[in-house]
């Protein structure tokens, strides 16, 4: 029932640029240890996030009749149940921090006060799009910190690409609220810009996404199989955002998340094939 809370199916999300991240600070695979604990982080942090903004949201969920289903507002989980496994799962992320470098132990609180600020920034800015995208792009930068332990330039790049992507499919998920949004006081580019304009802007994430992942390919010196994933997942970009239908509902989760999940494992097989096989 947790796993369905927090949707842990979504950590396609994530996880396939925090491995990109982990095996380009490595020069190939990080060791077994940096693997396990790194990836122990990854879904610590992620869940706990996922619970707590659940737990924020309860009462515009409940008002939502395209959220009233989920678990708090149906009261299949009580709300010291959620507290609980949010605090369990930050206290794994420190644990597993601590097991990694002094650098990730440090950052690990940096990153639940990232992470459960997100929960409060639709109640003040329309861009709480882009932040949901910073908070998720710490994960290929935590990636690459787990294995270096240092600062370096190609994290941020990898990050900034997450941060646009997550961005971009965010809005489109929005344009579902729009009326919603505009009538409970909440921010969104949807509900702040319309539909059309919205749409236009997560296409410009997108394309800029797109143009840094060809930057990482001159920057990087990558490969022939590297940029053919990043052609792959363009085209899937594209199909994503001819079907945009804001009240068809299986449409919107076909754009929204599933094509999005093919996307970054694509970009994840291609660019692992181009690292160890090209």
């Amino acid at each position: 029932m947790f796993g369905e809370l927090v949707m842990f199916s979504h950590t396609l999300f994530s996880l396939p640029f925090a491995i990109i991240s982990m095996v380009w600070a490595a020069g190939g695979w990080p060791s077994g240890r940096v693997m396990l604990w790194g990836l122990i982080a990854l879904i610590g942090a992620r869940n706990g996030a996922n619970a707590f903004n659940r737990l924020a949201d309860r009462e515009f969920d409940e008002w939502n009749p395209r959220t009233a289903h989920r678990h708090l507002p149906q009261r299949l989980l009580r709300k010291k149940e959620v507290a609980l496994f949010i605090a369990v799962n930050y206290l794994i992320l420190i644990i597993a921090a601590g097991m990694l470098n002094p650098l990730c132990l440090v950052l690990s609180p940096v990153a639940i006060l990232l992470v459960t600020v997100y929960s409060y920034t639709k109640r003040f800015t329309y861009l709480s799009h882009l932040y949901l995208g910073f908070v998720i792009a710490s994960a290929p930068i935590g990636a690459w910190f787990a294995v270096t332990g240092r600062f370096a330039f190609t994290p941020f790049v990898i990050g900034t690409v997450v941060m646009l992507w997550i961005a971009g499919f965010d809005i489109i998920y929005g344009t579902q609220d729009i009326d919603f949004d505009r009538k409970h006081g909440l921010f969104s580019i949807p509900s702040y810009f319309g539909l059309k304009n919205a749409l236009r802007i997560a296409q410009g994430l997108h394309l800029v996404m797109v143009l840094l992942l060809l930057f990482l390919y001159a920057y990087r010196d990558l490969g022939w199989l590297y940029l053919a994933g990043i052609g792959i997942a363009t085209l899937l970009l594209m199909t994503e955002h001819r079907i945009i239908r804001p009240h068809n509902r299986r449409l919107m989760k076909l754009a929204s998340y599933n094509l999005n999940q093919v996307i970054s494992m694509v970009i994840l097989g291609f660019t692992l094939a181009d690292f160890f096989i090209a």
